[in-house]
């Protein structure tokens, strides 16, 4: 079983917003800069570009590499949820 294309799609989405929110909020403090706009630039791009791609794909039937692209996003998305979650559910002690 697979896991259909709009929740991987939703998932990637959701990824590249956070990266959206904190390239707005260095701008804001400051520590985005002309030093590292490059690298932003590049995130960004890859962060807005992945999931365009992807339906721009599955509309022209290309759907495996489609969602191998919304994977590249959405896998640390998922291993990051998990992380929050094992955390409030397991309550570790960090000492």
């Amino acid at each position: 079983m697979s896991i259909p294309f709009w929740w991987l799609w939703g998932a990637a989405t959701a990824v590249s917003l956070v990266v959206l929110y904190f390239f707005f909020t260095g701008l804001a403090d400051g520590s985005v800069s002309s030093f590292n706009m490059k690298l932003w630039m590049i995130l960004l791009l890859i962060a807005i570009g992945l999931p365009l791609a992807a339906i721009w794909m599955r509309s022209h039937d290309y759907v495996v590499i489609a969602r191998i692209l919304l994977w590249i996003l959405a896998a640390p998305g998922f291993f990051y949820l998990m992380f929050i979650l094992i955390m409030i559910i397991g309550k570790p002690k960090w000492n």
